[in-house]
């Protein structure tokens, strides 16, 4: 009896968890399909899915604590595996097989591109291949201040280690002896075999990372070409100099310039010192004497009055008379416009004010000039007069 009742109540049992099972299955085969990356088929995509979730920890945790970018290249030809199997060996993550097959499974295995990008250990998984995948260029910023030399500029390159080139790359481009392009060293009047001290334009870069430092020298005379305009050349013609001879003088009133207004004025000092046939006894030209001659990496560096005599070489202009060989810094175009076009003065000296803030006083006799001189020297504090 109660067999065969069970009998009776099976089908009214069995059927609906039949159905009920077919239901989950279902929704949950609706679901994988739904859900699996467009290119995997529905069985990869839950294996990757099953994968995924055991390993989401590592997945979703840096690889270590320096947050410090490194340059990191994908090649032409590498697969996902290739590039985690990199990432892993620099330490950029802990498993280059999951890298791989988190790629696979978000689809974008085929978006990792040949280039140069920048990742840090403290990038989790999915933010590195972010990076990678991300069609963004990818740019360095760079300043050249005005005062610096081609030294500094070296130096900063060899502290900007995204840069894909060094600072000696740059120097054997820019430095004496280094072919010039033909073009720019005609219309500048670079004499052969100068270097291109005074050229490299001071100004923000946003460098591309792929550049060499041939790209970033033909950016730096290309900015130049753009900023410097061709009336100044013509201006410099006009009064009988050369945009070279402009340029050396101009490099030196940035050196000596603190205030604005007083950019012209310094330059008409020393081209009336030029016109006499005086020394230009101009303090930057010495420093640059003294830091060539030494050659220790302190490119700006205090002098001494023994300096002025001691200070050996063609750029010592308590030495030699007239501009030095080239410019000794890159200036900005506010110098070479003051250099260009300098104020009309009789003024054949300058010094510190002491009124301080980088404030000059201007003279046009050595008697006005030396009795300043010796009022800085007591301290700016004028002395009494005997009775």
């Amino acid at each position: 009896m109660e067999l065969r009742r069970l009998l009776e109540l099976s089908p009214a049992i069995i059927l609906p968890i039949v159905l009920g099972t077919c239901l989950i299955c279902g929704v949950a085969g609706f679901f994988v399909i739904a859900t699996t990356p467009e290119g995997l088929d529905p069985i990869e995509g839950m294996g990757l899915r099953v994968y995924l979730l055991r390993y989401d920890s590592e997945l979703n945790h840096p690889a270590g604590t320096n947050p410090e970018l490194a340059r990191f290249e994908i090649e032409a030809g590498e697969s996902a595996t290739d590039v985690g199997v990199k990432l892993a060996s620099r330490g950029l993550i802990t498993d280059g097989v999951l890298f791989a097959r988190y790629a696979r499974f978000e689809g974008r295995d085929d978006d990792l591109r040949p280039g140069i990008f920048f990742v840090s250990q403290t990038m989790t998984i999915p933010e590195i291949l972010n990076v990678l995948t991300d069609p963004t260029p990818n740019t360095v910023p760079f300043l050249i201040r005005e005062n610096m030399r081609i030294e500094e500029i070296a130096a900063q390159i060899d502290n900007t280690p995204l840069l894909g080139f060094s600072g000696e790359e740059f120097l054997a481009l820019v430095r004496a002896g280094a072919p010039i392009p033909q073009d720019f060293q005609q219309k500048y009047g670079i004499p052969e075999g100068a270097s291109l001290e005074g050229f490299m334009y001071p100004a923000t870069y946003d460098l591309d990372i792929s550049a060499t430092a041939e790209d970033f020298r033909d950016i730096l005379l290309a900015s130049f070409e753009r900023s410097v305009p061709d009336t100044l050349i013509s201006e410099a013609q006009r009064r009988g100099r050369t945009i070279y001879e402009v340029l050396t003088l101009a490099s030196i009133v940035e050196r000596e310039t603190v205030l604005e207004e007083e950019r012209a004025i310094i330059a008409s000092v020393y081209w009336n010192r030029i016109t006499r046939g005086m020394t230009l006894d101009a303090d930057p030209t010495v420093q640059y004497q003294v830091a060539n001659n030494r050659r220790d990496g302190v490119w700006w560096p205090p002098i001494t009055q023994q300096d002025y005599r001691t200070a050996e070489g063609p750029y010592n202009t308590y030495l030699n008379t007239g501009l030095p060989p080239g410019p000794i810094v890159s200036p900005g175009v506010r110098s070479i416009r003051a250099a260009a076009q300098p104020a009309e003065t009789t003024y054949l000296f300058f010094q510190l004010s002491c009124e301080g803030g980088g404030k000059h006083e201007f003279f046009d006799n050595r008697t006005d000039h030396e009795a300043y001189f010796q009022l800085r020297l007591n301290g700016c504090q004028a002395q009494p007069t005997s009775q």
